[in-house]
């Protein structure tokens, strides 16, 4: 009985080291264990005979790798939402059982398919593996945990493949080669096993030897242009101050333009083609009546004596609803705005809007502290500034593929991103948001060119090389020289978005067919 006992303790060990293999393989972990972080799990999910501990052993292992990989959303909660250490605690607790629910869900259906349909030990084990790939691709998720973007991290050339599949589809490869190691580790006693084992790193390597070549063959660049990156690095409180009209606007508009002028003066004998400011850092309205407001004309005067364009995130106010908008603004030599701007389409949810307010009116009440902005246009602008054609997005826009997709289809030669990452700490959030968006550089091939607030501000080639990145929570600026495509073609990624996804839902299928047609009989 004892050794029973002991035996289900024990088995309870295989989710929590995937909840620790899967956690610190993440950004800012190098991707150590990416190949086989799902491989104790599945082991466990095999061994069971109920659904109840299939979904505790897939909840178990997402608490375990949110925890660890995730862990800052503690800190926004305290910092942003401006709650209480406990009870940030408690949003990070919940946060981590409820935020990646793509684990048990693939537990789920893979306990009733293999009670439905008797599926033999191989096919279950391939199933665990596309279930959970497919799972992590269709489930919505607040912040999707992709498990590509830390090959890019780790600069390793295998996410040279994303120009063909995406990250997403790197994702779903690396999901899928833990099932070899899975079956190689069932018979690590065989040599069968063995072969299977050196399979995959012989892939993996291949994988990696031809991303090498994927990024030579890339075409040289037709142009370039110079632009300065500022941070200014506004602290939470005064931008909180800032928001809400009450404060600080002269204070941090004059900081702006103090290490914007350091900066210039740092590189005197260089042209600087534009001037790029970060999310919301104009302290105030732009566009239509308020380009004539007191802060609009400081910055208009400095412009055009200093003979320099700009793009800026401000706020603005939209139209129809009278709401405002997070917007990014182009600004010319002569400090007049160029319309149309860009206002940011995918808003966070309880940051910028609470979910579910345009049915329920009453959850406004309940809720006064979030935001309520007015969504884009989505990705149908290009901003205009010295004939370039340039792909604005806000903030997390840049985690969502299709929108840089859509920037690309219009013809954006590179893309803008303006970000404020001060609500989310220093060792984990800035570096997992930095990968997560310059990794649309390589995915459509046009330069990514990165601002924040507070760091980490940096430029992406269409290589993917990353350029110079600057300091966390310092006064910064810096100035780089971009290479790019004045017509850049459009990507095989591009142009065929949904392979991998399509792919992956014809392996399903046809395993389900397999497994039709192999299926076990019922044991007496």
């Amino acid at each position: 009985m004892k050794t029973a006992a002991s035996s289900f303790k024990h088995q309870w060990l295989l989710p929590i080291a995937s909840g620790v293999f899967i956690g610190t393989s993440y950004i800012p972990f190098p991707p150590w264990a990416s190949l086989f972080c799902f491989v104790p799990l599945w082991l466990f999910w095999e061994r069971q005979s109920s659904l109840k501990n299939v979904l505790l052993g897939g909840f178990l292992t997402t608490f375990i790798y949110t925890l660890i990989g995730f862990n800052w959303v503690t800190y926004t909660l305290h910092e942003f939402a401006q709650v209480n250490w406990f009870l940030a605690g408690i949003g990070m607790i919940l946060f981590a059982l409820f935020g990646h629910l793509f684990v048990p869900a693939a537990g789920l259906l893979w306990y009733f398919g293999v009670k439905y349909f008797r599926w033999p030990q191989w096919l279950s084990f391939a199933q665990m593996a596309v279930l959970t790939a497919i799972c992590e691709f269709g489930l919505p998720m607040l912040f999707k945990w992709n498990f590509g973007y830390t090959w890019y991290g780790f600069g390793l050339p295998v996410y040279q493949w994303a120009e063909f599949v995406g990250f997403t589809g790197l994702s779903m490869i690396t999901i899928l080669l833990n099932w070899p190691l899975l079956v190689a580790w069932q018979k690590r006693r065989e040599l069968s096993g063995l072969t299977i084992l050196a399979g995959v790193i012989i892939v993996f390597i291949g994988l990696n030897v031809a991303g090498l070549g994927l990024k030579n063959r890339l075409p040289e660049p037709e142009a370039s242009f110079n632009t300065l990156l500022v941070q200014a690095n506004i602290g939470n409180t005064e931008k909180h101050a800032a928001a809400h009209g009450k404060g600080f606007q002269t204070e941090i508009l004059k900081k702006y333009l103090t290490v914007t002028e350091n900066g210039l003066e740092s590189n005197p004998d260089v042209a600087v083609d534009f001037v790029l400011w970060s999310e919301t850092s104009f302290p105030s309205l732009l566009g239509g009546q308020y380009n004539d407001s007191y802060y609009a004309r400081v910055l208009s005067e400095y412009l055009r004596e200093r003979q320099i364009g700009m793009i800026t995130g401000a706020y603005a106010k939209d139209e129809r609803s009278g709401l405002i908008t997070n917007s990014l603004f182009a600004l010319d030599r002569q400090g007049t705005v160029t319309e149309p701007h860009y206002s940011k389409t995918i808003l966070l949810a309880l940051g910028e809007y609470i979910p579910g307010e345009k049915k329920f009116p009453w959850l406004r009440d309940w809720f006064p502290m979030v935001g309520n902005f007015a969504e884009g246009p989505g990705p149908t602008v290009l901003l205009q500034l010295n004939d370039y054609k340039i792909g604005p997005q806000v903030c997390y826009e840049s985690l969502f593929p299709d929108f840089s997709k859509g920037l690309s289809d219009i013809g954006a030669q590179f893309i803008v991103n303006a970000t404020n990452d001060s609500w989310y700490g220093t060792w984990q959030e800035p570096y997992q948001h930095l990968y997560m968006t310059l990794a649309r550089a390589v995915e459509f091939r046009r330069p990514v060119v990165r601002v924040t607030n507070t760091g980490i501000s940096t430029v992406a080639l269409a290589s993917g090389k990353v350029l110079h990145r600057s300091p966390l929570n310092q006064e910064w600026s810096g100035l780089y020289t971009v290479p790019y495509q004045k017509n850049p073609a459009s990507t095989f990624y591009q142009r065929h978005f949904e392979l991998m996804p399509s792919l992956l839902t014809v392996i399903f299928v046809g395993l389900l067919i397999t497994g039709f047609f192999s299926r076990r009989e019922p044991t007496e």
